[in-house]
């Protein structure tokens, strides 16, 4: 990292330092090929399936856009937890994170420009993977809808990134391991795709919740937010996810992009927030 830092006193100048030596690194990692490949094939295979099934190739999506949805909610927060678990651990395990602290910048500096280059790094993943697949269906004759509804899940996949990277923060600080806290991100990760489905079903058949108190469970987990608001964005119809997508169509069919933007920004905010308070009281080494 450059030792030409900013004065102490202009913090936005320290964080977009660590941002952009965060950035630069994450875009040389293997991970970041990968994973822009990994996107690309994802929108391909599925718009190509999806087109198959109504006999004109790479085309639209219609319903079959749920299975890309279903995909991406899987996907984007395993990356997303595990990028962030490996930030400040790897740091610390390398014997790196002493000497970045005895630079003139504070602890929150350091975590808010390593969350910020990160979430500019999965974003460029994000786009190129989907942008190149919006312009192949394009290329195939594919219809506006087809590449546009491509291009809101990858906006909507940076928004869920960006939450749940600060989840993967707060679990790197408390962890002296990149392997231990890569497994706790792992186990975060199957507690939010699964375990809280799971839950979900005993605790409405135990208690038998109501469709609102289900529905303001759903806005709590991030992954089921990003689900909604997906369908909701790209015009498919909310019945598909049961009683608890036609309860947010015949209630809050208007207010559901801000109730959704509103518990992502949450989870984006809430996690970084407690990572920098926890960071400002552990020992570097």
């Amino acid at each position: 990292m450059s030792t030409d830092w900013p004065r102490p006193e202009q913090p936005w100048r320290t964080i977009a330092t660590v941002a952009r030596r965060e950035l630069r690194d994450a875009l040389r990692s293997r991970w970041f090929a990968l994973d822009t490949i990994a996107f690309a094939m994802l929108g391909l295979a599925v718009s190509y399936v999806s087109g198959t099934g109504t006999g004109e190739g790479l085309s639209g999506f219609g319903r079959t856009s749920a299975g890309l949805v279903n995909v991406v909610t899987l996907i984007v927060p395993l990356i997303a937890l595990t990028a962030g678990a490996g930030s400040i651990a790897a740091e610390r395990e390398r014997g790196m994170l002493p000497f970045l602290l005895s630079q003139p910048l504070r602890r929150w500096e350091l975590l808010i420009g390593k969350w910020l280059g990160l979430v500019l790094a999965l974003a460029t993943s994000i786009l190129l993977g989907f942008g190149g697949c919006a312009l192949m269906v394009a290329w195939k004759g594919g219809t506006a809808q087809g590449a546009s509804v491509l291009l809101v899940l990858a906006g909507l996949s940076v928004l869920l990134a960006a939450g749940l990277l600060g989840v993967g923060m707060g679990i790197s600080v408390v962890s002296r391991r990149t392997g231990v806290a890569t497994g706790v991100a792992v186990f975060t990760w199957l507690l939010l795709a699964f375990a809280t489905d799971l839950g979900l079903m005993a605790s409405t058949l135990t208690w038998r919740l109501t469709i609102q108190s289900i529905f303001i469970v759903c806005l709590a987990n991030p992954l089921q937010v990003f689900k909604l608001w997906s369908l909701h964005a790209t015009g498919i119809p909310l019945d598909v996810l049961g009683p608890v997508g036609q309860y947010a169509v015949d209630h809050h069919s208007a207010s559901l992009p801000w109730l959704s933007l509103g518990s992502l920004a949450a989870w984006a905010v809430i996690p970084v927030v407690s990572a920098s308070v926890l960071l400002s009281r552990r020992a570097a080494a």
